[in-house]
């Protein structure tokens, strides 16, 4: 018995597609549409319904739309079909429809399908961009040839010459909608390879338009007809097929159309293209890496495209056509900078960086042949070009120019020459850092801190810091070297081996001694990179309100216009670093602690003196707000039994409430407030309780338990056995019902305090019941470091780790476990990773120093981390 056609076009997919799966076939998409083809052909030539319908007087042709039309036909992408009619639709091709469309539903392939005759088709994409679109694409799969011939004739002369530049306007709008919809993919941590910027639709915007104006049927016709070079067409074609390679293996992965590359795919999906783990690059952020340049690429040579054809909305930078540079061999041409030839190149090869100079001093893009020459004569630049004292000059130009809103530096990297420039700039060009906290590649991300900091102190500050802005203007005669910190910052994370910053201030120095500048002022760049993460590593890591700690950081800075720069450089690169980096509880830490640091290097001794007469005035304060004489006594006998650390850190009306909070208390367990804290969305939670070892976990437990992160806690302990704990806290999940939740958890933490509430037992069934789990990536290595020498009084215990619901829990219980009391805690969450540090003593109130004390608390909180991953030691990523 013969097999129906839509079995043998199954068995003939499943062959195919895991062929190409496991092959990566390159000619996968035509080999797809070409069996699709058969099908319909074969269906055509056996139909029963099609002598039905009196084809004689009123023919009719199979057409594929779209992707297919295009042959470029994913592992799930829809079959966009149209039957069309050369008059009417008549009734029967209901049943032609039943005949070839319904056994592909049947076998699991998504078909979109059209009846129309040829009036109505023109009709409809007079009006319907997208309709227009499909039809561009059209593909004649079987059925009458002249009617099809004759159809795509009359939807060019009737329905496009007579509005092309409408239609193309109306293309170009459509794209810039899109891309604000969904994003600009070349950076986004989940790219939608298709409608994304730099995604397929990008092509397909340049290849609609092309078609448009100039009729073109082929993809390779892009070239023909002069809209890219043969160099280009190249590259695009490579970019296209990488892109289609992924989509589809994530197609087949997903087991259903699926163009958004989320993370549950992207290590499964690494590791089936057989993409290798480097010393410096995981296989995830290999492919990352590839994806973004092929995807940047496509981005790039749409933007060219439009650029060359004057079809973006007319704007400043257009309406400038016709300025003349002050450069011979640089001209302006329709709103873009471009060499007059690639004769005044060859003759004088310094325009091959002053025409960067002047793209910033006229704020404009490069145009597309200008870009084409640069890479064309990109082998002038040798050695001597680069140490050129005229060349090095030009640079600074491009590198100080103060335009917020445009950035030539940016036009250098996208054409190719900044890494030729500065060669140490190759390794870490489209370099992913694949965690959810770096939203760019390394080399974007570096060219942002450059354009923060040129805006600190402008309507376009970032950082919404009117300090950057003060401390940017009394460090102006410094600013260029600042603005070369910002741009090597990072260079060291092409490296293999050591610390990015480290390695990047050995670099930096080789880099500026290479352009002739003077050794003081390099060392001022290699001081900035090099310490680049000591003030927010110290801010998220350390208890500022430890002079000790305050001290220590200024002896390492030991100058004012080095903090205030450091400061600016810290800012910029966390604003730089993505939404998640940067937020006002940063903000407000980082500020704090520069001050703190400010004031020992200006004052010296005077800012301990200072400290304790502002501990006598805050005393003072405290006794005039009590009314009687025994309310005095009793806020004397509370104040001697407070912590000089405590009394330090508390405001004379925080030492106020606290003491009311401690009076509230009372004989019962604990008593708490809870309060909005100040610019930011977080809850302020001070918990006044009996001090008791392992205290702190259980508030961390009921804390997880009812979705509440801790970001950062303040643990004091007065001599009267009253623990003082003060959390910082993101707020409940739904705030519709905020007070309710609050509820729960007072309860929760009686019950856990008396110990009627397992909080283990309880958080193990609140994950097993949909508990919202944190995505587990790429798993990063566990680390845990034992201080005992940046504190005099206190052990400092950090943990470096992927997030997971409950695990602070686990590991401040660990903690108590190994006979230690936490007295500080810094809980600082990258998204998907924690540096959760924390200060203690044992419960003698003495630090842990011996060696076998160590490796107990260090195999204890591994033993901790190896149940949310596998154990590893490396050095941390920052």
């Amino acid at each position: 018995m013969p097999e129906y056609p839509s079995a043998i076009l199954k068995k003939k997919r499943d062959r195919l597609i895991s062929a190409a799966i496991r092959e990566n076939t390159p000619d996968f998409l035509n080999a797809h549409t070409l069996i699709l083809d058969e099908y319909f052909c074969q269906c055509y030539e056996s139909s029963l319904v099609g002598p039905l319908l009196m084809t004689e007087k009123n023919p009719y042709a199979m057409i594929a739309l779209g992707g297919y039309g295009r042959r470029e036909q994913c592992v799930h992408s829809d079959i966009d079909l149209l039957f069309l009619f050369d008059k009417q639709v008549p009734e029967a091709v209901e049943s032609l429809i039943q005949e070839i469309v319904y056994p592909l539903w049947d076998i699991g392939i998504s078909v979109g399908h059209a009846t129309r005759s040829i009036s109505e088709c023109l009709d409809i994409a007079a009006t319907d961009i997208e309709v227009l679109t499909s039809l561009l694409d059209g593909r004649l799969i079987c059925g009458m040839t002249p009617l099809f011939t004759s159809f795509m004739t009359l939807l060019r002369q009737d329905v496009i010459l007579p509005k092309s530049a409408e239609l193309v306007s109306i293309l170009i709008e459509a794209s810039e909608n899109r891309h604000r919809r969904y994003g600009d993919s070349a950076y986004l941590l989940e790219p939608n390879l298709k409608e994304g910027q730099g995604g397929l639709r990008d092509y397909h915007t340049i290849r609609w338009i092309a078609q448009i104006r100039s009729d073109i049927r082929e993809f390779r016709d892009l070239e023909y007809y002069g809209y890219l070079s043969h160099d280009e067409f190249q590259q695009l074609n490579q970019a296209l097929s990488f892109i289609w390679i992924i989509r589809n293996n994530l197609h087949h992965m997903a087991n259903r159309k699926c163009d958004q590359l989320h993370f549950e795919y992207q290590p499964r999906l690494a590791r089936r293209l057989e993409f290798i783990r480097s010393d410096v690059l995981h296989p995830v952020e290999r492919m990352l890496s590839r994806i973004h340049a092929e995807m940047e690429f496509v981005k790039q040579q749409l933007r060219i495209f439009l650029y060359d054809l004057s079809h973006e909305k007319k704007s400043a930078r257009q309406m400038k056509g016709g300025v003349k540079t002050r450069i011979a061999g640089i001209e302006i041409q329709r709103g873009a900078v471009n060499f007059v030839s690639g004769e005044a190149i060859f003759h004088n090869p310094f325009l091959l960086m002053q025409i960067f100079e002047q793209s910033a001093r006229f704020n404009l893009p490069l145009s597309g042949e200008a870009r084409r020459l640069i890479r064309e004569f990109q082998h002038l630049a040798d050695e001597d070009f680069i140490a050129a004292s005229q060349t090095v000059r030009s640079f600074e130009k491009v590198l100080t120019a103060s335009s917020p809103r445009f950035h030539a530096l940016d036009e250098m990297l996208l054409a190719g020459f900044l890494p030729i420039f500065i060669p140490e700039y190759k390794k870490i060009t489209n370099r992913i850092q694949y965690d959810e906290y770096h939203l760019y590649p390394v080399d974007t991300h570096s060219l942002r801190v450059v354009t923060t900091i040129k805006k600190f102190g402008t309507s376009e500050d970032s950082a919404e810091c009117t300090l950057c802005g003060e401390l940017y203007k009394d460090i102006f005669p410094m600013r260029k070297w600042l603005l070369w910190a910002g741009l090597l910052h990072d260079v060291g994370k092409g490296e293999q081996t050591g610390s990015h910053s480290h390695v990047g201030a050995v670099m930096a120095r080789d880099i500026l001694a290479r352009y002739g500048y003077k050794k003081r002022d390099i060392e001022t760049v290699v001081f900035l990179i090099e310490e680049h993460l000591l003030l927010i590593k110290t801010a998220t890591r350390r208890d500022i309100n430890d002079e000790e700690t305050s001290i220590g950081c200024a002896r390492k800075i030991k100058d004012v216009a080095h903090l205030k720069m450091l400061y600016l450089l810290t800012v910029a690169d966390s604003v730089s670093t993505g939404p998640k980096a940067w937020n006002e509880w940063t903000s407000a830490l980082l500020r704090d602690f520069f001050l703190k640091v400010l004031n020992i290097l200006e004052h010296g001794d005077l800012a301990s003196q200072q400290v304790i007469r502002d501990m006598e005035k805050k005393k003072s304060l405290i006794l005039l707000s009590a009314g009687s004489a025994s309310a005095v006594q009793e806020i004397k006998s509370l104040y001697e039994v407070m912590s000089p650390r405590y009394l330090v850190y508390a405001s004379a009306s925080d030492v106020l409430k606290h003491i009311h909070l401690f009076q509230e208390k009372g004989d019962s367990g604990f008593a708490w407030k809870i309060e909005g804290s100040e610019n930011t969305h977080t809850r302020i939670v001070t918990i006044c309780a009996r001090d008791r070892p392992g205290l702190f976990s259980k508030i961390a437990g009921v804390f997880t338990l009812n979705g509440m992160d801790i970001l950062d806690a303040q643990i004091f302990t007065w001599r009267n056995n009253t623990a003082l704990d003060i959390f910082n806290v993101t707020p409940p999940p739904d705030l519709l019902f905020e007070q309710e939740r609050w509820d729960r958890a007072h309860k929760n933490l009686m019950d856990a305090l008396s110990g009627s509430l397992d909080l283990a037992v309880a958080l193990r069934h609140r994950q097993e019941a949909g508990f919202p789990d944190r995505h587990q990536q790429d798993q990063r290595p566990h680390r845990v470091e034992v201080d005992n020498a940046a504190s005099s009084f206190f052990t400092i215990i950090e943990v470096f780790s992927q997030n997971s619901p409950g695990l602070l829990y686990h590991i401040t219980d660990a903690i108590f476990r190994c006979g230690l009391d936490i007295w500080v805690a810094k809980i600082a969450t990258k998204v998907d990773q924690i540096v959760d540090v924390f200060y203690v003593r044992d419960f003698d109130g003495q630090k842990i120093d011996s060696p076998d004390q160590v490796a107990s608390v260090r195999h204890a909180l591994m033993n901790v981390l190896r149940g949310n991953g596998k154990q590893e030691e490396t050095d941390e990523k920052n």
